[in-house]
């Protein structure tokens, strides 16, 4: 696969890509729609501007207000899918900015409506819960951001400036996926082809050690050459944080990024800290076992991704996965799994390779629509995990859209990442349960720690780690450049895996690898979500229907709940460090496991 070259969109296999026509069927009727939305926006604010203050009137404001933000939403998808699949096609990237901008426009127009809301008395605010709970949530969320609420011109203008102020990680996007360019390397006398895409899906995992060794050199010398312009879009986009932290009150851009998660400054910092330090020496030993059995000269970063058991891991079609994804699901009930087999069908997933493809993978899932999930198929187990992953966040919003407003569906950003990674636990459990073969069983316990763990409470705590100090600077009110940033990069690396890991030449440019920088505190969530599946699943694996019907409701709740509330619905407490120090404890437990059983085989 990775020997030949890239296709261009235009000559895939339109089966294997998602189908954007659940949507909009045409481009006229996309059209006729963005015309529409401009008309009700400007029939909203002809009807309510001046005019919310009293319960009734919000009740009826709000109902036509959902109306118009599903149609946002569906516009919205439909110009940035296309630019996700390709950003080489100036015809996606035109659609895109045409849509942001005009979106940009509807909203500063929209902007009256929650200046209005906050300016009511907080009885009138609780007249409409009573009148029509499901905007309760919603409501929540306006009595308390009354107080960092900014005059209305401004909060008008910000919006307005929305895609200006939004640009930074479009530049950085079109830095990695349109501009750079990674050529080939050679090693052995034979050439490889070379792709952002390629590095991050392919040779990272490379079975070759003087393969996955070059790939990573060639790879890391392209990332350097564009360190200094990504450090600047990242430099702007930090200040451009930390600036609406201070208009808005805030005295760390650390607390404003926490505000809108509705978790706390020591949950966010205990989440990074325990793991950074309890969770390093399980890692450690398990790194050093991954070196052993492979017989590695020394573990270099560029070979953390490695597979234990090469030889026993196998392929999987896309076919293949539909019976791992059914049978993996099975213990959440017939509903579920039925719920989730539709993506196959109606073509939720774009599983294809092709230039211009944003790496990784991600769910997306329009309000009252199908979700839409991009990845990037290469015939390996670990594409399962990411499928798999990708189909948690789905079925979230599925039953969150069905059991909520569109204005109350969304939950925090801290519980997002717990269906996901509650799938991926599924998925080994699958692989353990079907074999009694001792081979197999490490092999699964190998798969949950390096597809499930490590991607999870490891790459994207370590970006976390690095991330708060990015902002302890930023409110300190210094600066950074590329160099800076490759410093604090370095200085995580090293403290999390110490001798373990030889920290090579190129490992410090991580930075340059991951949109999550340009999503505020995203990166630290993912161990977060992690904790809490670790748990749920768990008690299912113990307790059965009732743990089962539990997750359910958890994952149907939306916004309803503040983030430790909502996770008490999945029976687990995250105001202790209990849950955090249980998950380690149990990984703990698998590396000694995997390390058993490695002596057995051998």
């Amino acid at each position: 696969m990775a020997n030949e070259e890239l296709k261009n969109r235009a000559d895939v296999t339109a089966e294997l890509t998602w189908d954007v026509t659940a949507l909009y069927e045409t481009r006229a009727e996309f059209e006729a729609a963005l015309a529409g939305l401009k008309a009700a926006t400007e029939k909203f604010c002809a009807s309510y501007e001046g005019h919310v203050m009293d319960a009734k009137t919000i009740v009826a404001a709000l109902k036509e207000y959902e109306g118009i933000t599903q149609t946002v939403s569906w516009v919205d998808h439909y110009a940035m899918l296309p630019e996700a699949t390709d950003l080489t096609d100036p015809a996606n990237v035109e659609l895109s900015r045409q849509v942001a901008n005009a979106l940009a426009d509807i909203n500063a127009k929209l902007t009256f409506f929650e200046s209005e809301l906050m300016d009511c008395d907080t009885a009138i605010l609780d007249q409409v819960v009573l009148e029509e709970p499901a905007f309760a949530s919603y409501m929540r969320h306006i009595k308390k951001d009354k107080q960092i609420q900014l005059d209305p011109a401004v909060e008008k203008a910000l919006a307005q400036l929305a895609p200006t102020l939004n640009a930074s990680s479009d530049i950085y996007e079109q830095a990695r996926l349109a501009d750079m360019d990674f050529g080939t390397f050679t090693v052995g006398g034979k050439e490889y082809p070379l792709s952002f895409v390629l590095y991050e899906d392919y040779y990272m995992y490379h079975d070759d050690t003087a393969v996955r060794r070059a790939a990573f050199d060639a790879f890391s010398q392209v990332l350097g050459d564009y360190q200094n312009v990504v450090a600047t879009a990242y430099y702007t986009q930090v200040q451009k944080e930390k600036t609406l932290a201070t208009m808005r009150g805030f005295d760390s851009v650390i607390d404003y990024l926490l505000y809108g998660q509705e978790v706390t400054r020591e949950l966010y910092n205990r989440q990074i800290d325990t793991i950074m330090n309890d969770l390093a020496p399980v890692m450690q030993k398990y790194i050093t076992h991954l070196k052993e059995v492979r017989g590695l000269d020394r573990m270099t970063y560029a070979d953390l991704k490695i597979a234990l058991d090469p030889d026993y891991s196998p392929e999987v079609t896309i076919e293949k996965s539909k019976e791992m994804v059914n049978d993996s699901l099975s213990l959440l009930g017939e509903e579920y799994v039925a719920m989730i087999a539709q993506a196959y069908p109606e073509r939720w997933i774009d599983f294809v390779q092709n230039k211009g493809k944003s790496t990784g993978g991600f769910c997306t899932s329009p309000y009252g629509k199908h979700p839409y999930i991009l990845m990037s198929w290469t015939d390996q187990l670990s594409d399962v995990y990411t499928l798999i992953h990708e189909l948690g966040h789905a079925g979230q919003m599925i039953l969150s859209n069905e059991s909520n407003s569109i204005l109350g569906a969304e939950p925090s950003l801290y519980l997002i990442e717990a269906p996901s990674t509650f799938n991926e636990l599924l998925l080994t459990d699958s692989l353990a349960r079907k074999s009694a073969d001792v081979r197999m069983q490490r092999f699964a316990l190998t798969k949950m720690l390096s597809d499930t763990y490590f991607h999870n409470f490891i790459t994207h705590l370590l970006e976390a780690a690095y991330q708060r100090e990015v902002y302890a600077l930023i409110d300190d009110g210094k600066s950074f450049d590329a160099a800076k940033l490759s410093e604090i990069k370095r200085t995580v690396l090293a403290q999390f895996w110490g001798d373990a890991v030889e920290i090579n030449a190129g490992a410090e440019l991580t930075w340059m690898r991951q949109i999550h920088y340009y999503m505020g505190l995203y990166s630290y969530t993912y161990s977060a979500g992690l904790t809490i599946a670790t748990q749920a699943f768990l008690r299912i694996k113990q307790e059965g229907e009732t743990a089962v019907k539990q997750w359910l409701a958890f994952l149907a709740l939306g916004d309803q709940l503040e983030s430790a509330e909502a996770a008490k619905v999945a029976g687990v407490d995250i105001t202790t460090d209990k849950p955090l120090h249980d998950t380690i404890q149990y990984l703990n437990e698998a590396v000694n496991e995997i390390i058993s059983l490695s002596g057995k085989i051998n």
